[in-house]
């Protein structure tokens, strides 16, 4: 009976194992404050202080090529901040929360972990570990700035921001806008594409809803 029960166990880990991972790739997306903060709902910052001038993480989500995407697979497993004691430091820089009322950002990133996370077949540690990596490979700012595309309130043509990120990265990203407080377009949040692994960076098989137009502001922070 023992051998049995081990049998069966083996092939419901194996079986898990195997659904969890059933997702064609990952978005990873990074954040402009900017223009988080300008906008008519504005921001509050963290209660560690006000980040860095720098494109903050907003998640590392698990997609389907046809668009949709999974959500919220384990309500078994909620976020623990014991698994990511080692890199809380990183992830108030890295991963800060501009949401109201101003908070620690634990609530921001347990709702990640567990809408997003949780579908992403690895462990709570490796799912953020493996975002702030991902941020410091990607370094959008660096790109940009190389470019000559700097968060000063300049207007810049979208293709030209895709175009320095392409250049910088290597891959082509998709730019979502929002509007700042007057209704003009703005830089927001840049989608990267990742294989379903979570190892490398790769081109996009599909790209979100919604387009910018083909000037927007690059707000300062």
């Amino acid at each position: 009976m023992k051998f049995i029960y081990y049998v069966l166990a083996a092939q419901f880990l194996f079986v898990t194992s195997v659904f969890s991972q059933k997702f064609d790739f990952f978005y990873f997306v990074q954040q402009w404050p900017g223009s988080y903060c300008d906008t008519k709902k504005s921001c509050c910052f963290p209660t560690t202080g006000k980040p860095d001038a720098d494109f903050g993480i907003h998640g590392l989500w698990p997609n389907y090529n046809d668009g949709s995407y999974p959500s919220n697979c384990d309500p078994n497993t909620p976020f623990d901040q014991s698994e990511v004691s080692g890199l809380l430091r990183r992830m108030r820089t890295e991963w800060p929360t501009l949401a109201c009322p101003s908070n620690d950002g634990l609530n921001f990133w347990s709702h990640e972990w567990e809408k997003h996370g949780t579908c992403s077949a690895l462990d709570q540690h490796s799912y953020f570990q493996i975002s702030l990596d991902l941020k410091n490979q990607a370094n959008l700012l660096q790109a940009l700035t190389s470019a000559g595309i700097r968060p000063n309130g300049q207007t810049y043509s979208l293709e030209s921001i895709k175009d320095a990120i392409k250049q910088g990265v290597g891959y082509t990203p998709f730019v979502e806008c929002n509007t700042d407080t007057s209704s003009n377009s703005q830089l927001y949040q840049i989608y990267l594409c990742v294989d379903n692994s979570a190892s490398n960076l790769i081109e996009c098989p599909v790209f979100p809803h919604g387009r910018c137009g083909s000037q927007i502001e690059f707000p300062a922070f």
